[in-house]
């Protein structure tokens, strides 16, 4: 999936802009595991950023649900957690094999993705509120460690609301009162399942944007769709290309280049509003080209 030098390649750019990656005749696992998750964890890339927000022409699949109604950031641990690919198999291919799955918890780990969220709601000055995404009720070891750091994290940043939510109940939240939610803070598998959430309750996974980013700047960030590569509609022309748009834009926010970031967003969101030249799972029949190239008109026209 990489070259044995691909990380030594990578580490010297600035920042990695990733594409949708996988192919139906290769296990998920494998394409994860040899390219997406070593370059993440290589480059102490701690946090994947993942904002979801309604804007204007697109309508939520929620009953009652305005632009702006829904406005969130989910900051998932990136690095350690449940995927942290530590386990194995014994008596493999046999009737009495096995498997071990080990989810690895660090107090380093957690609490540096835990300052950054809170930062980030001070940033955003909306609602400065953080929840953390748990399941220590039943996760007595890795889960209760992760609350007890949350707790030690928000008295840091007495002016942030906080609340804690179990991965159940956020999910159900997500669906019956997304409008209050500001910045959330999950583990990496929660966070993987909410952020597809909270992308289909925005419009569309073919707008979900992520950035998987090394706060501290030693390494590459790497910016990627949150989508895949969707074989199933592969060739067909109907791929929403806007993720990856929004993808490029959140890369130049990161170099420092604000004002060609902004100008990016805003013509997404212009197509958008428009809606005369959107994809299929945004109600359209417009092609993957047709939408570039009206991205690319609205550039040219500003």
């Amino acid at each position: 999936m990489m070259p044995r030098d691909g990380l030594d390649t990578l580490r010297a750019y600035d920042a990695i802009y990733f594409g949708a990656v996988g192919h139906p005749d290769l296990a998920d696992h494998v394409t994860l595991n040899n390219l997406l998750l070593p370059i993440r964890r290589g480059f102490d890339q701690y946090v994947c950023l993942r904002p979801s927000k309604l804007h204007p022409g697109i309508t939520s699949p929620l009953w009652g649900k305005n632009a702006g109604d829904i406005d969130m950031v989910v900051v998932r641990e990136n690095t350690e957690g449940e995927y942290a690919d530590v386990g194995g198999f014994h008596y493999q291919g046999l009737p009495q094999e096995l498997a071990v799955q080990t989810a690895l918890f660090t107090r380093h780990g957690c609490m540096r993705v835990m300052r950054y969220a809170f930062q980030l709601a001070e940033r955003r000055g909306l609602k400065k509120k953080v929840t953390s995404v748990t399941k220590s009720n039943a996760m007595g070891y890795g889960m209760t460690l992760w609350d007890r750091v949350f707790q030690e994290a928000a008295a840091e940043f007495p002016g942030i609301a906080t609340e804690s939510l179990l991965i159940d109940a956020a999910c159900m939240d997500f669906i019956r009162r997304p409008e209050e939610f500001d910045v959330v803070v999950a583990s990496n598998l929660f966070g993987d399942i909410l952020t597809d959430v909270a992308a289909i309750i925005t419009g569309s996974m073919g707008l979900a944007a992520s950035g998987n980013i090394d706060p501290e700047r030693r390494f590459p960030s790497m910016f990627e769709p949150v989508h895949g590569s969707a074989p199933d509609i592969v060739g067909k022309g109907v791929a929403n290309p806007l993720a990856a748009i929004l993808s490029a834009a959140m890369m130049l926010r990161h170099l420092g280049q604000e004002a060609p970031a902004s100008r990016l967003e805003e013509a997404v969101f212009t197509v958008i509003q428009k809606g005369e030249t959107l994809t299929p799972d945004l109600g359209g029949t417009s092609t993957t080209e047709e939408v570039g190239d009206a991205v690319v008109d609205v550039l040219d026209a500003s």
